[in-house]
């Protein structure tokens, strides 16, 4: 791709007017409680706090000042130990939650009391179940600087977002400069999941979320020695960030590239191989791709999110922007892929393409690497060392190099 096609590109997106540490308890049920898991997520953009029950759970919430304090009622329960411990889950190092604590309200009422380090927008809903979720209460505190009277998580988009096309406001100013030569080359790193979203979980108990994290932080440390890239992380903490989040801070940072970490996990356990994933506008290019695709969207359902606020991509120029984004991020995944293929078996020898939201910047070259399959023991247990891990980090980053290499040139951004 030449200087002229990149230049047009970004004008095109111009013209158009152009996101936790665990703490978990989980004991039997008592006889008189349907609440069979208590999980605090706290994490620098927000923490979670997360009861989980075979039945719906009831609520009122209000707020407590001096000390600050966010209250819930929870209806239809009655206080036991699984409940008592949510104490003991609140780690010292959360930066909103000081102290939490429970009561017998009433016969039918268990009060939950959580004592504030500082002032809160909090939001409390309830999440029916999915992905092997029972029906969940769950408990955000924002900073308030988030506060939005709709959805505070979605609202994290609007520190991100870079404008609606639709109302014609202008997309990022790019970056000016030639990538690597005036300016560094920006890459996005995406560890896929996180938060009450642990990803595949292998055999032997090992979390996506966990392994693509330190991939991701490997990856990163080999980007940033160079003088002539820069890595960013959509999350680098345990938390929930939703699908569109992600790709806002990749447009928020301008970024050149965009590089989604996961593993996979299939229902035989004899699937291994690493894989590498475009994006598709017209179907999945295979039965696999789709079903990983469709896994892989579910993520903001298990965190909550319910509708995409993507701004974006229904807008006709995109799809024009997008198209040639496309055929961009295939020739970035072979770069990768074919350094991923002397580390690993490949589970495809080509780049597969389907639906992933996590892909659809519409003018960021991106491609979602599936190192290998948690569900296969053998690869679960390389998944867990630091050797492989290290191998992963530079498998892609030579993929990165190469594809600079040949298209610095074609990503000045003027």
């Amino acid at each position: 791709m030449t200087d002229s096609t990149s230049q047009n590109r970004r004008r095109l997106l111009l013209g158009a007017g152009a996101l936790w540490l665990l703490g978990v308890s989980r004991v039997g049920m008592a006889a008189n409680s349907h609440i069979v898991a208590i999980r605090i997520w706290p994490s620098s953009t927000y923490s979670r706090l997360t009861l989980e029950s075979s039945t719906p759970l009831g609520y009122k919430q209000f707020a407590l000042s001096n000390p600050n304090r966010v209250v819930v009622d929870i209806d239809n329960i009655i206080l036991n130990p699984l409940l008592n411990s949510v104490g003991n889950l609140v780690r010292r190092d959360d930066p909103y939650i000081k102290t939490a604590r429970v009561g017998q309200f009433n016969k039918n009422t268990v009060r939950l009391v959580l004592e504030l380090k500082q002032q809160v927008a909090p939001r409390v809903f309830t999440l029916k179940p999915v992905a092997g979720f029972k029906h969940r209460l769950v408990l955000d505190l924002y900073p308030t600087v988030n506060k939005h009277s709709d959805d505070p998580l979605l609202a994290l988009l609007e520190e991100y977002n870079q404008g609606d096309l639709t109302r014609s406001q202008p997309a990022a100013a790019p970056l000016p400069g030639k990538a690597g030569k005036d300016r560094p080359l920006v890459i996005m790193l995406d560890p896929g999941h996180g938060g009450e979203d642990s990803g595949a979980v292998g055999k032997h108990k090992t979390r996506e979320k966990d392994v693509v994290l330190k991939i991701a932080r490997r990856l990163k440390a080999l980007i940033d020695r160079q003088p002539s890239m820069r890595a960013y992380m959509t999350r680098n903490e345990d938390v929930f960030i939703p699908l569109k989040v992600r790709v806002a801070k990749a447009r928020k940072q301008r970024a050149d590239l965009f590089v989604s970490i996961h593993a996979d996990a299939f229902t035989n356990r004899s699937a291994r191989g690493s894989s590498v994933f475009a994006l598709s506008t017209k179907g999945a290019t295979s039965t696999a791709a789709r079903y990983l695709a469709k896994t892989q969207n579910e993520s903001d359902l298990i965190g909550g999110v319910s509708r995409s606020g993507d701004r974006y991509l229904d807008h006709a120029m995109f799809d024009m922007v997008q198209r040639l984004t496309i055929s961009d991020s295939l020739v970035f995944g072979k770069e990768v892929l074919s350094r991923m293929g002397k580390i690993n078996h490949l589970h495809k020898n080509r780049v597969d393409q389907a639906g992933f939201a996590v892909l659809k910047a519409p003018d960021i070259p991106s491609i979602l690497v599936e190192t290998a399959f948690i569900s296969n023991v053998a690869e679960e247990r390389r998944l867990r060392t630091a050797h492989f891990q290290q191998q992963i980090a530079e498998a892609i980053f030579a993929g990165i190099k190469a594809w600079f290499a040949s298209h610095a040139g074609a990503h000045a951004k003027k």
